[in-house]
């Protein structure tokens, strides 16, 4: 019987993976709190999962004011490198390999959980409505953000470069820049989040020059070949929209695709809702700008990720919450076997219950 091309090897930029399972980037806020550092625990969380062909980590905060969720890590001190080493060591033990996701969240934040109780920044002064964020209690509504000063703006792509250096120096395989789900790098694409009237607003290339800044930045610290983008263009998690959807990435794809990035990482729909697409989006159009592989993402089944690589609709598909609750997602889906449900109630916080206590294949027959 032919093995379906999903469970063959690839290589996207200048990786090498065993398959095109990709596990998506999670937030599961078990960092230390002390610091937001990585642990052994979540080093055993990642390890168990290191048969996917490529793991992406937990967004982790390029610094302290990227933060808008308690005990998220981040990537900015020393300790949370060698934090990431113990995590990213354990997966290359297993046959891993690891890409570090690059995170500034921008305006969805709480001055609980900035430097000095300081309002969140974005692009504009608007907050976002409907918008939580976990303060170590509970989900808050976010606070009121104040418009980062052009001036600061040199500041975001250095903070962007040196976390790109700590991923290197903490041992991961690639980074991924998140540019998606209404966060920072969104916030200034987004033409409802971005008002400005400086080089980084209004126009398409002027609302995109932010990103393409960073992923240049990031490109020249490692090789473009390790060097991803996730974007959600047609998703409206974190309270935001675009005018044209098409034009707006597309010009943003067509840069980074300039910069001969490895890989274009896209939510497919509503961000962990809808796979349905406004009238007039072309997720293969946004695809055929850019030259690297593509992962597709959001709500993939095991039939709808085999038909979409067979069919060249993507190169690799990402699981999130499938990968959660089976570490050892590729095998069952391998096997097409039965998959342990999720639970939500263990998705945010909390200890190993819902982390790394989901019995792999072997262990639920026994």
């Amino acid at each position: 019987m032919t093995v379906p091309k999903l469970f063959t090897p690839t290589r996207i930029g200048d990786l090498d993976l065993p398959n095109r399972i990709v596990m998506a980037p999670l937030t599961r806020n078990r960092a230390q709190p002390d610091g937001d550092v990585p642990h052994a625990l979540n080093a055993e969380y990642y390890a168990q999962r290191a048969t996917a062909g490529l793991l992406i980590s937990e967004g982790t905060q390029i610094s302290p004011e990227g933060k808008g969720y308690a005990f998220t890590p981040g990537i900015h001190s020393p300790e949370q490198v060698a934090g990431w080493r113990l995590v990213t060591d354990a997966v290359h033990k297993a046959g891993g390999r690891i890409a570090a996701q690059l995170w500034h969240v921008g305006r969805i934040s709480h001055t609980v959980l900035q430097p000095g109780r300081a309002s969140p920044v974005g692009p504009s002064a608007i907050t976002a409505e409907n918008s939580r964020v976990y303060d170590g209690e509970g989900f808050v509504p976010v606070s009121a953000p104040r418009a980062l000063e052009t001036a600061e703006l040199p500041r975001i792509v250095r903070d962007y470069a040196q976390a790109a250096r700590n991923a290197r120096e903490a041992g991961f395989d690639a980074v991924e820049i998140h540019a998606a789900n209404g966060y920072l790098l969104h916030q200034f694409l987004a033409d409802r989040t971005n008002k400005r009237t400086d080089a980084y607003g209004g126009p398409i290339a002027n609302r995109a020059r932010l990103l393409l800044e960073v992923a240049e930045a990031v490109a020249e610290v490692w090789t473009p070949g390790r060097v991803g983008v996730r974007l959600s263009p047609f998703s409206s998690f974190g309270d935001i929209a675009d005018s044209d959807p098409m034009a707006t990435f597309g010009h943003a794809i067509e840069g980074l695709s300039g910069l001969g990035l490895g890989f274009l990482h896209l939510v497919e729909g509503q961000t962990g809702g809808t796979r349905e697409l406004p009238p007039g989006a072309d997720l293969q159009a946004l695809r055929r700008l850019f030259k690297g592989s593509y992962i597709g993402n959001n709500g993939y089944d095991r039939g709808l990720a085999i038909d979409a690589v067979e069919s060249g609709r993507a190169d690799l598909v990402a699981f999130g919450k499938l990968f959660i609750a089976n570490p050892d997602l590729v095998e069952r889906l391998r096997r097409n076997a039965l998959l342990n449900p999720p639970d939500q109630t263990t998705f945010y916080g909390g200890d190993t219950r819902g982390y790394t206590d989901y019995p792999a294949l072997e262990q639920a027959a026994a």
